[in-house]
Parts: structure tokens; sequence; C-alpha cells
């Protein structure tokens, strides 16, 4: 038995592997913590808020590719540690959404404070947890700019990928010591020499030291504790500085207001000071302080370097944005921080309610999800198809997934989700140049020179034997291929520029399936180019119908409306006269297909006679017919909107 009364627990590998796993000094040092952890979770919680030097606080987060094992890295430290007990651990203990459970991905960044003892003297950890896909980088370059180091975890059976890339970069370009990890040795396919050999080439990471480890069966971890304290610098010591924190995540609780999550830079935080937002100028008195344990924990002062978080009885989800700076109302700063970059949304598109009497509920909804996703942009907008609704903006179309179901999850809402589009640039006749992120409010084609489409420089690392299937895949999305090269012998990176809206449909999937899972993406917008691009309509009986309309490019206008008026076809129910239903640019008709009329029998009661007695029936009907179509309106069924859009995607 340990000195805390527990039993040791098994060694989860077997004696066989136990020399690979941790050295005699490394299983001395865990049954020290083991020996030296709480006997409660009580207090344990009173361990974490004791004080340390300011020279004894690292701030760190993980940075890897999705899939690469952040979150069991991440479970394993808290366990380690002791900040989290055993009988309380469970997998992905930082991923608290039900979605991010289910799909196995990081989406909100999370923060936990750890207290970890080394050669007697105790240090403050603070992991700030981040997600590793393309589409959340804004996420990252918030839990960044609150740290001074990175742990790069790789595969050492996969080896690094295009994400491992850009947040390498990210991290670089913030000044962060990066400890490179190479996570997953214990699988059958693992090659630790190989892959730091290959981070070494591809990022330039003296890889010598590199430490080699298994987050699932525990091996290496007290190595990371033990290179988190050494190579990780201690924040600065501005303690005598006015206050200055960061606000780096913010949510929004139903009995508490607005709850925000900070580092302090400069300064301190006491409870009951009258604080200060500097960017809208709004004050409050700071009613609770605390740090994340990863649950609150009260305390009483948070100091320069500490992570903590605080609640104002803010009640206005405007009030408390991401990237702001807190300061002081009586002694405060001269200057707020330099925050992070405003998160630019790239894909739009409507959210409409099934219900109409939804709409409220969805504006609340939007309005407190915005807080916690400070990437959401929306504005309400109305469709004579759909009624009134929001057109949002997101960064990417996983991240507009994530929001469709955290909507219709959380705030029980059935939606109706148009096709993804992004912003356009129209140059008018008059040199005014205007953004467009929805067709309807395309300039007309008199007052129009050109219109711009933004460009991304995508770069795909993939195995050589798929090289190939994705530069034909490129060429057909309208690529411009750039460079190909070999970073490794058997791994090539290929750089296309690519416009962002042939990117929004199905290209991840088609990049997939045709390197059968192997070849990872990473994209940044490079700006904006003049293509040829054309205002798909489509008119029904006469009637442009908006809801429906989409700016293609003009090679591909001919098979996408194609395509929309087959469907259309089918899904309208027919009418009592003739319906055109077509694919228009301009005045052009470029597809176009005829619903049948229902034709009612007028000659079932002749039943001979002179043909000039049918003629005349005919005659009669088809001018009834004709006064029907002048008078009468096609009703589009709700079922056919949702078909044609979700048909929208796959064909744009």
């Amino acid at each position: 038995p340990l000195a805390s009364g527990r039993r040791r627990p098994a060694a989860p590998f077997s004696a066989a592997s136990r020399p690979r796993s941790l050295s005699a000094a490394s299983r001395g040092r865990v049954l020290c913590l083991a020996a030296s952890a709480p006997a409660s979770s009580t207090d344990a919680g009173q361990d974490r808020l004791q004080k340390v030097p300011i020279t004894n606080i690292r701030n760190f987060c993980i940075i890897a590719h999705i899939d690469h094992g952040k979150s069991t890295l991440a479970d394993k430290l808290l366990e380690m540690t002791g900040t989290v007990q055993k009988r309380d651990m469970k997998q992905q203990f930082l991923d608290n959404m039900d979605l991010e459970r289910e799909r196995g991905i990081t989406i909100k960044l999370q923060a936990a404070r750890m207290r970890y003892i080394m050669n007697n003297e105790p240090y403050c950890l603070n992991l700030i947890d981040t997600p590793g896909h393309v589409d959340f980088s804004y996420e990252v370059s918030r839990s960044l700019a609150a740290c001074e180091g990175a742990l790069l975890v790789v595969d050492a059976s996969q080896g690094v990928e295009a994400q491992t890339l850009a947040n390498v970069y990210l991290a670089l370009e913030s000044n962060l010591e990066i400890i490179p990890v190479l996570n997953k040795i214990d699988l059958p396919g693992a090659e630790p020499d190989r892959i730091a050999q290959e981070i070494e080439e591809i990022i330039g990471l003296d890889c010598s030291n590199a430490i080699r480890c298994s987050a699932k069966e525990g091996i290496g971890i007290i190595e990371i504790l033990d290179a988190i304290v050494t190579k990780v610098p201690p924040p600065k010591d501005t303690l005598k500085n006015p206050l200055r924190a960061l606000i780096f995540d913010s949510y929004y609780d139903a009995y508490r207001g607005v709850i925000v999550y900070f580092r302090v830079i400069d300064g301190s935080i006491r409870k009951g000071d009258k604080i200060c937002f500097m960017a809208n100028k709004k004050e409050y008195v700071a009613d609770e302080i605390g740090v994340l344990s990863p649950n609150q924990m009260e305390a009483d002062e948070l100091h320069a370097g500490e992570v903590g978080y605080l609640s104002a009885s803010i009640r206005s989800v405007a009030d408390a944005r991401v990237g702001d700076t807190i300061t002081h109302f009586a002694k405060r700063a001269e200057s707020a921080l330099p925050g992070y970059s405003e998160a630019t949304p790239m894909v739009f598109c409507g959210l409409f309610p099934l219900e109409a009497d939804q709409f409220e509920e969805l504006r609340e909804a939007l309005g407190r999800l915005q807080l916690n996703d400070a990437a959401l942009k929306f504005e309400p907008e109305s469709s004579s198809a759909m009624g009134f609704g929001f057109r949002c903006g997101f960064l990417g179309l996983l991240h507009m997934e994530i929001v469709q179901e955290r909507l219709e999850r959380e705030y029980n809402l059935n939606l109706i989700i148009t096709a993804p589009s992004v912003v356009y640039r129209v140059n008018c006749s008059n040199n005014e140049t205007v953004e467009c992120s929805n067709p309807s409010l395309l300039p007309e084609p008199g007052k129009r020179r050109s219109i711009e489409e933004p460009y991304v420089k995508i770069e795909l690392l993939t195995p050589k034997d798929y090289i190939g299937p994705i530069m034909e895949l490129g060429q057909e999305r309208r690529g411009e291929f750039k460079e190909m090269n070999y970073i490794t012998e058997n791994r090539a990176k290929l750089t296309y520029m690519l416009p962002l809206a042939e990117m929004v449909g199905d290209f991840f999937d088609q990049l997939k399936s045709r390197s059968k899972g192997y070849a990872s993406m990473e994209y940044s917008v490079v700006g904006y180019r003049v293509s040829d691009l054309v205002k798909l309509d489509i008119q029904i009986n006469g009637e442009p119908v908006e809801a429906l309309s989409t700016i293609v490019h003009k090679e591909k206008a001919y098979t996408v409306g194609r395509a929309l008026t087959q469907k259309l076809k089918e899904l309208i129910p027919r009418q009592m006269f003739k319906i055109p239903i077509q694919a228009c640019i301009g005045a052009k008709v470029i597809a176009s297909e005829a619903l049948s009329a229902i034709r009612k029998d007028v000659l079932s009661k002749c039943y001979g006679g002179d043909i000039s007695r049918k003629k005349k029936l005919l005659k009669k009907q088809a001018e009834g017919k004709k006064r029907m179509k002048a008078i009468g309106r096609v009703e589009v069924p709700q079922e056919a909107f949702m078909a044609v859009l979700k048909l929208e995607k796959e064909v744009l």
C-alpha cells in the first residue's frame, strides 16, 4: 500500500515490455507522486490553490493534427498529477461536449491547472487544450496567445501531417518553446526513429531528445512533465504593473451570466475589484474569481502568469469579447494587449427555422453560441421560400456542421440549411466594390465590371502512391498547380492555388477517398482573383425563385443548371397546366425541363359525330389552361427546397 492508503495500480503493460516503458528513476518518481498525492479530492483542490512563485508557473498547450492522441495525453497528465481522481477519470476528460466525444475530436479549447512536485519544489502547470482540425485554427491561435510553451504531439505511426505543420508555424510566430513528443510508440506499426528524422527534415526542430511516449499506456508521461518544467520558460514578473488580463475564452451560464476565462499578463486581480473591459469601456465588479482545475475552484487573488475564470454578473454577450483586455477601473492600463486577429468567416450559408415561430429562439441561440464561438458571424435574412432566418459565416465546412448540430441539440431547434457559399467581391461600373455572400445581393449584369472570388493556397501531404489521383482532383476543381516536393522518400507535398468555392463542397471527402484516408490538407486564404463567374437563376413558370439562385463558374453553369431542373421536375407536384422549369443566366435559358399538365378527359362525352365537335371542346380546354397558367401560381413545397439544397451541396 502507498502512503495515501491506496493500493498501487497494476502496470498496464506486460513484464516483457516493462524496460521500454519507464526508467527506474521515473518509476520511483511515479511512486513519490502517488505518495505525496492528497488523500481526498478536497485536500487535492486546496493543494492546487496554494500559491507558487511566478518562476514556478508554466503555461503550455498541446498542438497536434486531429486524432494524434492529444486528448488522451491531456487525460494522462491530469491523472498523473492527481488533478483528477482515478475514480472520476473518463476518456476525453476535457472534451465535455457530447459532440466531441461522439466524433473523437476537440472543438472547444479547455484549461486545467495542475500541481507538480519536482526536486521537492511545487510547480503550477496550466494546460490549455486546443482543437486539431484546420477549421478551428482560430481557437489554436487564442490558446497560443496565453502560453509560453507547446507540446508538439506527432503520431509515431502516421508521422507529420498538414495540420501539424500549420500549428507549428503558428506556435513559432508566437515565440513559443516547442517540445516534440512522439506518441503511440506502443503500436505495432510505430517507427519513432523515422518520424523523429521526418520532423527534423520537414519542420527543422531538433528531435535528438524528442520524448517517446504512449499516452494510452502511460509510458513517458513523467518525462513530459519534467520537460515542461525544465524547458518551458516561466511568465515575466510584471506583478507591479497595472492589471492587464487577456480573455481567451468565455461561455454563457444561465444562472451567473457570462463566465470569462483569462490569463493575467500584468498585475493582479482580487475578488471584489471593480474592473473594466478596455474594448467597449464596460465596468463590472468581480463577484467571483478562481482557477480551472479542471473544474472551477474559487480563489481570492490571481497574479501575473496565472490562468483563471471570472464571474461578474455580465448579462450581455457582447460585453465580454474574446481577445479583449481586462484592467482595473481606478488604475487603468495605458494600452490594451495585442490580442489576436479577428476571425474572418470564409463559408456562408442561410439558417432558417422549420417552424416560423422559432425565429426568436434561433436569434437567442446564435447569440449565446457566438459568445462560446467568437468565429461565428450572423445577420438577419428573409427568403420568399423559407421565411425569416439568418445568414451565418463560418471558418469552414466542419465548423458549419458543428454549429448546426449544436443548435439542434442544445437548443432543440429544427433547421433548414442552404448550400454553402463564399464571399465574392463585385467591381461595379461606378468604381465601387461590393462584397456579396448571397446571390440575391449580386448587382445587375449591367452595373458590374467583374466578379472576384477568394483563392486559397492548399498544401496536400500524401504518400507517393496517390499523387496521380490527387493531382487529377486538383485539376477538376480549377486548381492551379504550384509545386511538388518529396518531404521524405515516400511522402510528397503538393501545393495548389484553388478557388475557395471549389473547396467548400466535398473536396475533403474526395481527397480522403482518393488517397484511401492517408492524405491530409491545410489551407490559408491568399486573396481574391477575377474569375468568369455568373449568377444562375432558376425560373418556375416564368417566375425567378431567389432561394435557388447560385453563383457558379461559367464552365460549370450548364452541369449545375441541368441537375437542378431535373431534380425540381421530380419534386414539384403536377398542376392543371404545363409548368416550364428553366435555369437561366440573365435572359438566356441554358437548361430546361417541363412538368406536364394533369389532363381532364373532355372528350369522354363524345361518342361519335363530326370531328369539329371534338376540336371545339379541345380548343375550349386549351384556352382555359392558358388563362389558368397566366393567373396560377406554382407553390414549391418545402421538401423540394430541402432536396434541391442538398443537391446543390453535392453538385457545387
